[in-house]
């Protein structure tokens, strides 16, 4: 259907599943497992995710040109000397402060539609952009919040379990700020924001952070 594609049953997928939810519970940086069980287990979330982009101008418009977000597709330089607070310029200092890279991404490999694998390819290029949106770092406690939001706005049974299950290895201290203010705050933002994958985000390099929030309805962070 599409490079790299692997034809699976319905019981190798369950199976599949099944293998990589245990894994990504033991250690939920296996991201490698974490993506075998968005794909195996999303394609419900996909489809209505793909139909809320197909029903959004800016989400159609990104289905048809499909755009990547890869270093080799972004202007680094540029996306640097944009203004502080421009989300472009945040995007990129995300990058740097976390020692991430949007190449870190695994192409889809078990979804067996070729459009809802390059939703759910789109979905985890957006990844670190909600972490930029939302404010949070790649620690434990910023994944499980991004998780939370990510869970609501989107429904893959993934995100609801790392939403679930990530808070198990956080401190009790960290524990109390999750409950009290973090997951209500994202989950308010994720029920009140509009559909995150129909943002083109390449075309919004120099709009301001805090514009983008308001526009998509994701309330300041805490």
């Amino acid at each position: 259907l599409y490079p790299g594609h692997i034809p699976t049953s319905p019981l190798q997928k369950a199976l599949l599943a099944a293998g990589s939810a245990v894994m990504a519970l033991c250690d939920p940086y296996r991201h490698d497992m974490v993506a075998v069980l968005g794909e195996t287990t999303g394609c419900l979330a996909l489809t209505n995710l793909r139909d809320k982009m197909k029903n959004h101008p800016e989400g159609y418009h990104i289905l048809q040109e499909r755009p990547r977000i890869r270093l080799s597709t972004l202007d680094m330089t540029r996306l640097q000397g944009l203004p502080d607070g421009s989300l472009g310029r945040e995007y990129v200092r995300f990058l740097e402060d976390n020692k991430v890279s949007p190449d870190t991404r695994m192409p889809p490999k078990f979804v067996d539609d070729e459009e809802l694998a390059y939703v759910i390819q789109r979905y985890r290029e957006v990844h670190d952009l909600m972490h930029t949106l939302l404010g949070m770092p790649t620690n434990m406690l910023g994944e499980v919040v991004v998780k939370w939001f990510e869970a609501i706005q989107t429904g893959l049974p993934m995100c609801v379990l790392g939403a679930a299950f990530g808070p198990v290895r956080l401190s009790t201290r960290k524990l109390q700020v999750l409950a009290t203010e973090l997951v209500p705050w994202a989950i308010r933002s994720g029920l009140n924001a509009s559909c995150v994958l129909n943002v083109y985000y390449e075309q919004r390099w120099e709009q301001p952070v805090e514009s983008l929030r308001e526009e998509l309805g994701i309330f300041p962070p805490p």
